[in-house]
């Protein structure tokens, strides 16, 4: 956080701190001589549900701008796919854990393309394209672990589930986020993103997916690289071309992504829209 400035006024931590050393009485013990800035009651009650959105969406803000944050990659994906030769935990029966298990050649590619991008964001002082995933297990490690490998920073923005979800171990400490609302947790996914990898995953990866390419089609969000990764995953799952045969979105619609396979032709769309130069320039520094 910034630091405060030079002020002769009392700071609301000293207040606080004060607030506890008030002598045991019935009035000091009611909920409303709280202060309510630090109050959970009143901070958790219906009617500040407005004042927690903001809060969300400022502390994260906070952090990134004093960092120096200005752009990111997005990877989203599956929390279920496994690391290679890593037990696919979440497989409920032998089908599931022989389809997961062949997903996992996702994880690697997720690795790579965070490899990739955080090999340009070193060169930029990881001020741009610097990694962002949702901070769970599955495609979403692979990601941060990508970052990881080539020495680069990755934030997470991960998000209390009744089922925990906890932070995988290669997010940055400094930038492990948690998130209640879904809601400001995508506002903050796409406020600095210039590019969004989509891999194979469940109804939260459709959902982000659909969330971007929403935004990109409406105009309410610049133009960016939007990637598909898995030509035989998505073909199974999707078929976009039926809305276009509809009438319900435009032919052109479908120019919006990129549907790829592996991390390097990942990449080469991102490097061709932003005209960067090749990895191993980057790495000589040219």
């Amino acid at each position: 956080m910034a630091k405060r400035r030079q002020t002769s006024l009392r700071t609301s931590k000293e207040d606080i701190a004060s607030a506890k050393l008030a002598p045991r009485t019935p009035q000091t013990e009611s909920s409303a001589f709280r202060l309510a800035f630090a109050d959970d009651e009143f901070l958790t009650s219906e009617d500040t549900r407005g004042i927690r959105f903001q809060l969300e969406y400022l502390k994260p803000e906070f952090v990134l701008r004093e960092r120096g944050i200005n752009s990111t990659v997005v990877l989203f994906g599956g929390a279920r796919i496994p690391e290679p030769g890593k037990d696919a935990w979440a497989a409920k029966n032998d089908t599931q854990r022989k389809n997961l298990e062949a997903a996992s050649r996702y994880y690697d590619e997720a690795r790579r393309f965070a490899q990739l991008a955080s090999t340009t964001a070193k060169a930029m002082d990881n001020k741009e394209y610097v990694v962002v995933t949702g901070g769970g297990p599955g495609v979403m490690e692979a990601g941060n672990r990508g970052a990881t490998d080539v020495g680069a920073p990755s934030i997470g923005f991960n998000i209390v589930l009744p089922h925990e979800q906890a932070p995988n171990v290669y997010v940055s400490p400094e930038f492990s986020f948690n998130f209640h609302y879904f809601a400001t947790r995508k506002i903050h996914f796409l406020l600095r993103a210039k590019a969004v990898a989509v891999f194979p995953g469940g109804f939260g990866t459709l959902d982000e997916f659909f969330e971007t390419l929403t935004l990109i089609q409406t105009g309410r969000m610049d133009r960016v690289p939007l990637l598909l990764f898995g030509k035989d995953f998505w073909g199974k799952v999707l078929n976009l071309q039926a809305l276009a045969d509809a009438g319900t979105i435009s032919p052109g619609d479908l120019d919006l992504f990129n549907v790829v396979d592996t991390a390097d032709e990942g990449w080469d769309v991102v490097r061709q829209f932003y005209n960067l130069p090749e990895i191993d320039e980057v790495l000589r520094g040219d």
